[in-house]
């Protein structure tokens, strides 16, 4: 079979169609340049060959059959996108940890003059003011103004951690409801993308999609993901299933609703359909060690700073007499940092001496020298506030070496599918001539077939 000029004609028409196709994949990139999750696209173009396998005795002139595109090919690694999602969940359980502990520092404002470190010391002082002059009524009442603001630091310093425990539980639950909506919406494009697949329509766009949804659950939960060789992506949370190509199991969160029921009902977030625990990595993960670790231990701390300062002060006061010759009075009441309080109101019933019939102060005196004992509620305080410190600096140096490992996994991803505007510009130059050389092409063979149809025989008439 020799060349047809017809031949030609249809080279030059795939030669279009290919590179407006190109034009058009380069102007969604174009558009999409600042579209957050959405991966660049290029076209994989194929010369189209003549028949492989020509009749006996046909000819061929050995010329192509033009180009054809083959694919339109989403730039994507898997392995960068696979380890982006443990770093990202990572850094999101880091980041998180760094906020919580801020949030305890400021809690406690540790040092300063009106946080409870200095509250316990103007206590202190007070008792040594009333041994200097036990018979004076106004130090008394001042020693019980500066009790009163200790046990209000106490008990503002618990409601603060309830009240930010609270606020994690509320969150937690916001975001359970997130990953199970998110679940469903990347089995759903599991669905979609194989029918769209099986169809041969394009689901570059739909992967984006699916990516994007299983990121934010990396960031929630600590997700992975596995790509099956149909397109369809599973994703695993611990060692549990959450999608699995068109279905997902739901999380639940359950137990204490405050913080001062966690230790009779235990918080758990788990699976609704089996209730085993979730082990969860990411935001979540780093909220549930909050509820379940971080702020029950510092709560269980404070308790017990507030318990020895009870049980040191009731101790000594109530084997002490009074000015009014009262005795056996306790100085404190309740028994945790939530419920101490100062137990007496009158500054007569405080008891400063050893005797009935002697203002000598040995107990107020007794009372100041527990705000420099080795042994006292103070030292357990500082050991709380250091270590609370170390952990706090601990979390954040770790937060900022992983956002640095973060960032330079996100520019690898970007790197492979980030669209750049100049290389855009300069596929689009190149397409741009592609389409103009195949029209003049087009436009020449034209003007042969012209020359050939109606002008052929004329020469003589």
């Amino acid at each position: 079979m020799s060349s047809s000029s017809f031949g030609s004609i249809n080279t030059a028409l795939t030669a279009l169609y290919a590179q407006r196709r190109g034009l058009d994949v380069t102007g969604q990139n174009i558009a999409n340049v600042n579209t957050e999750g959405y991966s660049r696209q290029r076209v994989d173009m194929q010369s189209l060959t003549g028949s492989i396998s020509p009749a006996m005795f046909a000819k061929t002139a050995g010329v192509g059959a033009g180009v054809g595109i083959t694919d339109v090919q989403r730039m994507h690694d898997e392995f960068l996108e696979g380890r982006a999602r443990n770093e990202h969940a990572t850094a999101a359980y880091l980041t998180d940890q760094s906020a919580t502990y801020k949030s305890i520092e400021d809690t406690f404002g540790e040092p300063a003059d009106t946080a409870l470190q200095a509250q316990l010391g103007d206590m202190w002082n007070a008792w040594n003011d009333v041994a200097n002059n036990p018979q004076d009524k106004a130090t008394r009442s001042t020693l019980l103004e500066q009790s009163a603001t200790v046990a209000g630091g106490l008990n503002s310093a618990h409601t603060a951690l309830a009240g930010q425990w609270q606020q994690n539980r509320t969150q937690v639950a916001a975001y359970v409801t997130d990953v199970n909506t998110t679940a469903d919406t990347v089995a759903q494009l599991n669905d979609t993308i194989v029918r769209a697949t099986s169809g041969g329509l394009p689901v570059n766009e739909l992967e984006d999609r699916r990516d994007q949804a299983v990121m934010h659950l990396s960031e929630l939960t600590g997700a992975t993901a596995s790509r099956r060789d149909n397109g369809v992506v599973d994703v695993i949370v611990g060692n549990s299933t959450l999608v699995s190509a068109f279905t997902t199991r739901k999380m639940e969160l359950a137990g204490a609703v405050s913080m001062d029921t966690l230790a009779t009902d235990p918080l758990t977030l788990r699976w609704a359909d089996t209730k085993t625990p979730v082990a969860a990595g990411g935001t979540m993960g780093s909220m549930m060690d909050t509820m379940t670790a971080v702020i029950p231990h510092l709560s269980a701390a404070l308790d017990a700073i507030a318990g020895k300062l009870i049980t040191t002060v009731n101790t000594a006061h109530a084997a002490g007499f009074s000015a009014d010759g009262s005795t056996g009075l306790n100085f404190f009441g309740g028994a945790t940092a939530a419920d101490i309080t100062v137990a007496i109101t009158d500054p007569d019933q405080v008891a400063t001496s050893s005797g009935p019939a002697t203002l000598d102060g040995m107990v107020a005196t007794a009372m100041a020298d527990v705000g420099t004992s080795t042994t006292g509620p103070d030292v357990d305080y500082r050991a709380m506030i250091g270590q609370l410190g170390v952990s706090a600096q601990a979390s954040n140096q770790r937060g900022d070496i992983q956002a640095t490992v973060t960032q330079q996994v996100d520019a690898a991803r970007v790197a492979t599918s980030g669209v750049n505007l100049d290389e855009e510009m300069t596929h689009m130059l190149t397409f741009q001539r592609g389409f103009e050389a195949a029209s003049r092409v087009l436009t020449t063979v034209d003007s042969m077939l012209d020359q050939l149809i109606n002008r052929t025989g004329l020469v003589g008439n």
